[in-house]
């Protein structure tokens, strides 16, 4: 079951990231690696930040256990639905009505002309934040009735999006290209939250919600949770946050060409441990919850093996073919040379914390079906600021490439201090660790 769990979240996420592919190719050959790019980006990593928080186990990982709990389904679903929905769509509308302040904190470096230009793209895709929390809302639901499909699939709906953006633009000048492609964001959004109402709809989900009777009492704990498993689910993201930000310091294109180093870093990452982690999770807290101790440590080995060889693989080859990789990919049009060797070291860099960073996620989701999300969240927090700390050494004598390094950097240190949580001797136990030939997995 867990392998079934794994192949179709991870089909569904590669299908999407060839048509992530395909718009970056888009992107960098129509758009390039410029300011105007930059601009884009910058405007798209708040919410797209967020939405790798929600959507990449945060939001599941406190839902679940407290839904599953839960005597009051009907009343606990409707208030976390309608509470989170409304904060998230007043922030957004405050994101608006003060962009060009948002902007400014999110990239200190940009002059006041650059500032004026991103500011209306950051109002625009902003509003992609309150869908995808309605997208990472019936994500849950339908995880608690083991359906992956839909979640797993549904992000191709935002790569389609910005794609018919790019096509529809691609004549027009780089400011526009960027405004309909901040469009596309929201558009994609829609798109997949209509996407998971039909699954929800499918599957009897929608006598789940009411406006009757609205208590808040039962979702205290949840709410807990959540904001300790957010930050715990986050690291890898926050440094990519920082990255863009200290980046803003650097020449024109280097936000750029960290955007799409970590875009390739983030494929196998995505592909293989998040895929994992999506289906390992709920298996793992049912078997603790039963106190079957050694059929959640059978399902900890059998991905904690597949990651480290797939990961590695992977770290192997994306290094030696960085070049070749960035160059086949988005080396036409706009995109040039000088772009592709700049983006080649930041992959290099990206790469050296795939492994780290991708068992770590196994291991934190074990002190989550503990519901130990406050441990996991003080060691996020210690990584984060190694981080912050190697990005400051290394942004000045290796500038971009610096600080993809010092991410990777923090993701060791990440998977050394779960480990430690874990136990070092429950670690060694579970790299020789037998069972019984009659379990099943």
């Amino acid at each position: 079951m867990l392998l079934k769990a794994i192949f179709t979240n991870s089909s569904g996420i590669l299908f999407s990231r060839v048509l992530g592919f395909v718009r970056d190719l888009l992107t960098a050959s129509i758009l390039g690696a410029n300011i105007y790019s930059d601009i884009f980006f910058v405007a798209f990593k708040l919410p797209n930040l967020f939405r790798r928080i929600f959507g990449e186990g945060a939001f599941t990982q406190a839902f679940i256990p407290a839904f599953a709990k839960s005597t009051k389904k009907v009343r606990f679903s409707s208030v976390v639905l309608l509470q989170i929905f409304g904060f998230i769509l007043l922030l957004s509308i405050l994101v608006s009505l003060f962009s060009h302040l948002v902007i400014k904190i999110i990239a200190v470096g940009f002059d006041a002309k650059l500032l004026d230009l991103g500011a209306p793209l950051v109002a625009i895709t902003f509003y992609y934040l309150p869908l995808i929390f309605l997208v990472s809302f019936f994500s849950a639901l339908l995880q608690y009735k083991n359906h992956f499909a839909t979640t797993a699939y549904s992000t191709a709906l935002l790569n389609l999006a910005l794609i018919g953006a790019l096509l529809l633009a691609r004549h027009k000048d780089s400011y526009t290209i960027a405004t309909y492609l901040s469009y596309g964001v929201v558009i994609g959004g829609f798109l997949q939250v209509l996407a998971h109402l039909y699954s929800i709809r499918r599957f009897g989900l929608l006598k789940l919600f009411s406006l009757k009777d609205l208590s808040a009492k039962y979702t205290k704990k949840f709410y807990h949770t959540f904001l300790q498993a957010s930050i715990g689910s986050s690291t890898a993201h926050i440094s990519s946050f920082i990255d863009t930000w200290l980046a803003s310091f650097l020449i024109s294109g280097s936000i750029s060409h960290l955007y799409y180093g970590n875009r390739i870093f983030q494929l196998p990452l995505a592909l293989f441990a998040i895929a994992t982690s999506v289906a390992l999770f709920p298996m793992v807290a049912k078997a603790i919850k039963k106190n079957k101790t050694e059929e959640a440590l059978r399902l900890m080995r059998k991905a904690f093996w597949i990651l480290f060889f797939v990961l590695g693989f992977a770290t192997l080859i994306g290094i030696v073919f960085s070049h070749q990789i960035i160059f086949l990919l988005f080396q036409r049009g706009s995109f040039t040379e000088s772009d592709t060797l700049h983006t080649q070291t930041i992959l290099s860099m990206y790469l050296v914390g795939l492994l780290p960073f991708g068992l770590s996620k196994i291991f934190l989701l074990w002190l989550y079906s503990l519901q130990e999300q406050k441990k996991a969240a003080k060691i996020s927090i210690i990584a984060l600021t190694w981080n912050i700390i190697f990005s400051l050494a290394l942004i000045i004598p290796y500038k971009a490439a610096g600080l993809a390094l010092a991410s990777s950097l923090s993701g060791f240190i990440l998977f050394f201090l779960t480990v430690k949580e874990f136990g070092f001797k429950s670690f060694w136990k579970l790299l020789k660790f037998s069972y019984n030939k009659n379990s099943r997995g």
